[in-house]
């Protein structure tokens, strides 16, 4: 581990999606830092950092029980760790009429599903491959299924004709991560990674298609609820965009 001369591609190609990785989950901080200025969330959702924890602390899970995926368990657990941060300020300072429903969706979300796709995947296979292939096809599920946010922003950007509410580097970086981990998974004959990072990259490849032909489009009007839809889109694809790993 420690001798590079030693050491596989993948552990190479691992490390640099370890440190992209990173600098997305802490990609939000900036937003976090208003919200505990302002002492309010405003108009931020919480939806997106909850359903992040949610991958984050099932791809910690799966890294755990599969041997030689040791680098999915570390870049996870830290992305858990970083989103139980996000989730708690969102609890703190959420207003008074949403706190209760944060509550009760992070209770469902974070608490009770991966304590129960855990105990199911442990109680239905006694084989610990059996067990690492569950939980690597129930990962690989929510992470496309989450990839929804991706898809809406790019809508979004046909519609207006406009490419504000999809950063560039946003858009970059879910090409890098999903390109450097899509290439781990190769590397590692992993088919639960391979998968949704594959559709991270093709749908990064793709939003930075659409950023070339209408960077310097001329946008189309915008109707407020429309704006707010496409912030919450941004907001989610920040949180959202490499579900890691």
């Amino acid at each position: 581990l420690f001798l590079p001369e030693m050491a596989e591609p993948s552990f190479y190609i691992g490390v640099i999606g370890n440190v992209i990785s990173v600098l997305v989950f802490l990609s939000p901080v900036e937003t976090f830092w208003k919200i505990v200025k302002r002492k309010s969330t405003e108009e931020y959702k919480s939806l997106p950092y909850i359903c992040t924890l949610l991958g984050s602390s099932l791809w910690t899970y799966y890294g755990i029980v599969t041997p030689g995926e040791y680098l999915v368990s570390t870049v996870n657990g830290f992305g858990s760790f970083v989103e139980i941060i996000y989730v708690s300020l969102f609890l703190i300072y959420a207003p008074r009429h949403l706190k209760l429903n944060t509550i009760v969706v992070v209770a469902l979300l974070n608490v009770f599903f991966p304590i129960a796709a855990i105990a199911a995947t442990r109680s239905a296979f006694k084989d610990e491959k059996m067990r690492s292939q569950s939980m690597g096809f129930i990962c690989a599920g929510l992470n496309i299924v989450m990839y929804g946010s991706p898809l809406s922003a790019m809508k979004t950007v046909v519609t207006t004709k406009s490419v504000k509410y999809m950063p560039f580097w946003l858009s970059f970086f879910l090409f890098l991560n999903g390109a450097i981990w899509a290439v781990y998974a190769s590397l590692q004959h992993d088919v639960f990674l391979l998968v949704p990072n594959g559709v991270g990259f093709v749908f990064g490849t793709i939003q930075l298609i659409l950023y070339g032909i209408y960077r310097n489009a001329k946008p189309a009007g915008l109707s407020n609820g429309s704006s707010e839809i496409a912030a919450d889109e941004e907001e989610g694809l920040t949180s959202r965009a490499p579900l890691l790993s």
